[in-house]
């Protein structure tokens, strides 16, 4: 499984999001593999729409009601959007908020919760029932030289083994075959992508360099 988090790079907007998610629809259909792209809400519905698995980047604890300016998972599920990423290290929540929307999410809406240390896993997060967990450590993130991977290997394996109803999502610099390869064999059951993709040049060459590492 690879996320691919579009956050408001500038190269997701207008026709952008479009170009790029049709490559991710092109390499996951060939490859077999599962991707979702990551989406803001105002480009998710459109792209769910050319056929690519699409999740919001965020979603609020409201449901229905007298809520102005919220996000709803129930609105998105209505609408064919089924999950989302959930207090990441650029938009997070409290604790107990996060832990209010996995409870009341509605049923098949997919959550990845995303920690970005060891305590907050040991803490909450792997009892949270997410769908997902998804570690980052916030320094790794957007590194052009390194990544969790490289870096933590270990404690990869070691969060992985902390799951008890989640899976793991490795993230942080993910970038090269290895750091997919390595990611998996330590335990993690996907990773994430966002600006390796989203900012290349040659956004499928880089994809399918991520792949490659699914297929040692």
């Amino acid at each position: 499984m690879i996320l691919i988090n579009f956050k408001i790079y500038k190269e997701t907007f207008g026709e952008g999001a479009v170009r790029l998610a049709n490559i991710v629809k092109k390499v996951s259909e060939e490859t077999k593999i599962r991707m979702v792209i990551i989406a803001s809400t105002l480009d998710a519905l459109r792209l769910k729409e050319l056929g690519v698995e699409v999740w919001l980047q965020n979603i609020d604890e409201y449901t229905e009601g007298k809520h102005t300016g919220w996000v709803s998972a129930e609105q998105a599920m209505a609408l064919g959007i089924k999950g989302s990423l959930l207090n990441h290290s650029e938009h997070k929540i409290a604790k107990g908020t996060a832990l209010k929307i996995i409870k009341n999410r509605p049923i098949g809406f997919e959550i990845c919760l995303c920690m970005g240390s060891l305590y907050q896993i040991e803490k909450w997060g792997a009892k949270s029932k997410a769908d997902y967990i998804m570690y980052e450590p916030p320094a790794l993130i957007g590194s052009t030289d390194k990544s969790i991977a490289t870096e933590e290997p270990k404690m990869i394996k070691h969060v992985a083994d902390l799951m008890k109803n989640s899976k793991l999502i490795a993230g942080a610099g993910i970038k090269s075959q290895a750091d997919a390869e390595i990611s998996l064999k330590m335990g993690a059951f996907g990773i994430v992508s966002a600006s390796d993709f989203v900012k290349s040049n040659d956004p499928e060459k880089e994809l399918r360099e991520l792949v490659a590492g699914f297929n040692v």
